[in-house]
């Protein structure tokens, strides 16, 4: 078994991280769609409260050709919410190396903070494109400099049996509205025949820590709306595109 990372298993990881509403963007023959949301979508003004993410993002061409292979994922996302990990069991990536996706689940089960899944299409040379796709589990992981992460997971038996880890880290920015950012940059799929097409996620995850109700992920509806930006790097030009940018928008409501 192989440790490497499971493209569109990240692709959907970031967009639902950063879900806050539908994108749709097209740069000559390469389309990216993205759509998501949270719940409730009432919160206060003034404090965060829980929330749980879903959403996903499929790259396409209008052509029916294979998209380019991306090579990093970008996300800025919105100020106004924070993710708590206190109390929160953690996960390393050697407990999740050379694991099925059940060996994983049962490896780190307090540390679980996601799930969705992933898919992507290995074209070799002379070859049928294979279609392969994965559950993907999402792990609270060790703070790396004070920030917290998180291990996305996914096992797939094509062409051979492979694990897919990828490490992202939550880094704290201060970009305007924008206030955290994650980062993954992404190896072969495959030795670089695979090309990821899509990827789903709901996050959401609710514990009691020292008599106290604590949830990962938290907002609050200071601004009206929650929002993110994204940006797609490609490995090659792909029909002249480099990569693809977009911002997400997703109104809330204040709850008095």
């Amino acid at each position: 078994m192989k440790k490497t990372v499971l493209t569109a298993a990240v692709l959907g990881l970031l967009l639902a991280a950063a879900t806050a509403g539908a994108l749709r963007v097209r740069t000559g023959d390469l389309v990216l769609t993205a759509d998501g949301g949270f719940a409730p979508t009432k919160l206060p003004k003034h404090r965060d409260a829980p929330i749980t993410l879903h959403g996903g993002g499929r790259l396409s061409t209008v052509s029916g050709e294979l998209p380019p292979i991306v090579e990093t994922l970008t996300i800025e996302f919105d100020r106004h919410g924070h993710v708590e990990t206190a109390g929160l069991p953690v996960c390393t990536g050697g407990r999740l190396e050379a694991t099925t996706v059940p060996q994983a689940r049962h490896n780190c089960p307090g540390a679980i903070v996601g799930k969705g899944r992933g898919s992507a299409i290995v074209a070799f040379p002379e070859q049928k494109p294979i279609p392969i796709s994965s559950p993907i589990t999402i792990f609270n992981g060790p703070r790396k400099h004070g920030n917290p992460t998180v291990f996305a997971h996914a096992f797939t038996t094509v062409p051979v049996p492979t694990t897919f880890v990828i490490p992202v880290v939550i880094e704290r920015i201060h970009r305007g509205v924008y206030g955290y950012r994650t980062n993954a940059k992404i190896p072969k799929i495959a030795g670089g025949a695979g090309h990821p097409i899509s990827g789903s996620l709901k996050i959401g995850r609710k514990w009691t820590y020292k008599g106290r109700r604590h949830s990962y992920v938290n907002a609050r509806c200071e601004t009206g709306h929650l929002q993110a930006r994204a940006k797609v790097h490609f490995k090659d030009e792909g029909a002249g595109v480099k990569f693809l940018t977009g911002t997400f928008v997703k109104p809330c409501t204040v709850r008095h």
